[in-house]
């Protein structure tokens, strides 16, 4: 059953991909890296971790591809591509993370034709006209990911932005009736050029020790706030893995606050819980 969580670092799993699959996680991150004189892009978190057998196309790319030639057989009862990977949900897409680590002009593009095998099949997610089209898989471009690039051309492009979600805050206090209501293009972030809205959840509320206070919820509040009036699902990263109480509590926390998707390391864990 898919499940909001959000493979954090998900090529250090055993089994990349299909480990945030299996228990039900609808999004998977991978570092990548373009190496000069090199073919492709290169997986790892840092250059020391690079191996030629651990790419893009050979950890993500290929094996959706296959995921979803499997999930959408050819047969006398069944010839279509709209099936994901989740057979509970086949109308779930999962999330590709894209966090570039080198230059973001040079390694863009060449992320945007390694995806050429998933956007051959139809099964990027996309806009067209200002219209989004949600499909089996929704690539996100994070890190060094140039946005002015991202979004050069205005009427195609099957890749958002992760933007930021500390520019958003709105005061989580002011009643929303009386506020403007957002048009797709509204702000500078919208769901025509972005997915995701992140931050670093110690950048964004400072220190905590035993769960956020009320001065610190406020400040969550309203960033979710900003960022669903932009059509945006809201993730925060950097949240404590240690100890497990903690851990558990701010999760809850930031769900139960509107957060949309769960940055996790630890799967089982998030499997487990009850969101």
């Amino acid at each position: 059953m898919p499940i909001p969580c959000h493979s954090h670092n998900d090529y250090w799993r055993k089994v990349p991909l299909f480990s945030a699959l299996h228990v039900g996680c609808v999004g998977v991150e991978a570092d990548v890296w373009l190496v000069d004189g090199k073919p492709g892009l290169y997986v790892g978190h840092d250059t020391a971790a690079l191996q030629p057998n651990r790419t893009f196309q050979s950890l993500y790319v290929d094996p959706l591809v296959e995921l979803l030639h499997r999930s959408n057989p050819h047969t006398e009862f069944y010839n279509d591509t709209r099936r994901g990977v989740f057979d509970a949900d086949p109308d779930q897409t999962v999330v590709l993370l894209v966090d570039l680590k080198t230059d973001g002009a040079q390694t863009w593009p060449e992320v945007l034709k390694q995806l050429e095998p998933l956007r051959s099949g139809n099964w990027l997610s996309y806009v067209e006209d200002g219209v989004v089209h949600m499909r089996q898989v929704t690539v996100v471009g994070t890190g060094n990911t140039p946005f002015d690039l991202l979004t050069q051309n205005t009427t195609y492009r099957d890749a958002f932005f992760d933007a930021p979600l500390g520019d958003m805050w709105e005061d989580p206090d002011a009643p929303t009736l009386d506020l403007p209501r957002p048009s797709n293009t509204s702000f500078e972030y919208n769901a025509t050029n972005s997915f995701y809205a992140s931050t670093s959840l110690k950048d964004a509320v400072g220190l905590f020790f035993a769960g956020l206070s009320e001065a610190q919820l406020k400040i969550v509040r309203g960033q979710i706030k900003g960022a669903h009036r932009r059509g945006l699902k809201v993730r925060y990263w950097d949240t404590p893995s240690w100890p497990i109480g903690l851990r558990d509590k701010i999760w809850h926390t930031l769900m139960e606050e509107g957060a949309d998707m769960l940055n996790v390391d630890d799967l089982k864990s998030a499997s487990e819980k009850k969101w």
